[in-house]
């Protein structure tokens, strides 16, 4: 059994029990993991069980306790594209989860890659959003406790712009908006064409810079399918009988432009379209040309 115990020394400001404990406890780092302790009976407030909703007061006693094992970082190295004492933008791989109930997640190698926080809130890193365990791509790390609150705020408020590239089936149109309902809920995604090239078992591959409005779960790709546009190698959403197998995902965030959390200033980072995606096409154009070369009256 593991028991942690925190007394609130000071709270100025109204918040939720789900909110403050963020990195407080180090075996329930993020806001969900917080409200599932919180379901289970594991987080107590001055000895009595809490809810959700409960707000923070002075002098409470928070305590924590689990028959989890203590936490073991993944040793994994992870690109670092960007990192300061307040959160860090890492280039996740294709073929892992950000997090979940297995060892093997981006979250538990982030201590193995990232420089511990000098500031006063310092927590241990935790991703501020999402990505599916087959795209790849730029993913937000909170390193500190205010800046994980007030990223959680930008990406609800949309302040946050995400720029994604993807390789579709298909000869796609110049530009365009997508709003299809995603989860019974509205989603919009902006897209623009950058090169459609040939290909002999798709008839065209087009690469797409997407820009989506919203945030929900698989939207780009439950997107792009609904326009007849899937993207390669989508064994979910993708059409049957032109799947790519066991080359992957075609999609990945590229870039993120934000004003940072604490400090204010504009944060504007990006990365180059993943050399798969363009080898791809380049192969696919080329079999395309031995082909037409090899018969020409076809």
């Amino acid at each position: 059994m593991i028991k942690e115990k925190h007394i609130v020394s000071k709270q100025d400001d109204a918040i939720r029990i789900t909110d403050y404990l963020i990195g407080v406890f180090e075996l329930c780092p993020t806001k969900s993991s917080i409200k599932k302790a919180i379901k289970q009976k594991q987080v107590k407030v001055n000895g009595k069980d809490t809810q959700t909703g409960y707000w923070i007061k002075k002098g409470d006693v928070i305590t924590f306790e689990t028959d989890y094992s203590i936490y073991k970082p993944l040793e994994l190295d992870l690109p670092i594209i960007f990192e300061d004492e307040y959160f860090a933008v890492i280039h996740k791989p294709a073929g892992i989860s950000v997090s979940g109930n297995l060892f093997y997640t981006i979250e538990n190698a982030l201590s193995y890659n990232l420089k511990e926080s000098n500031q006063s809130d310092a927590i241990r890193p935790q991703p501020t959003h999402r990505l599916d365990n087959q795209t790849s791509g730029l993913l937000i790390i909170a390193k500190t406790k205010k800046a994980r609150i007030r990223l959680g705020e930008m990406f609800e408020n949309k302040s946050i712009q995400k720029i994604y590239h993807a390789l579709v089936i298909g000869d796609i149109k110049i530009s365009g908006e997508i709003d299809t309902i995603v989860d019974k809920k509205s989603a919009s995604t902006l897209f623009e064409k950058v090169k459609s090239i040939p290909s002999l078992k798709n008839k065209h591959l087009s690469l797409v810079k997407l820009f989506p409005k919203t945030g929900r779960t698989h939207q780009l790709r439950i997107h792009l399918s609904s326009i007849g546009f899937p993207i390669l190698g989508d064994k979910l959403y993708g059409q049957e009988g032109m799947i790519l197998k066991n080359k992957g995902l075609f999609l990945c965030s590229t870039g993120l432009l934000f004003i940072h959390p604490i400090l204010g200033n504009i944060v504007d980072i990006s990365i180059p379209v993943p050399y798969k995606f363009l080898k791809r096409m380049e192969n696919e154009e080329r079999r395309f040309i031995e082909f037409q070369s090899a018969h020409p009256k076809i």
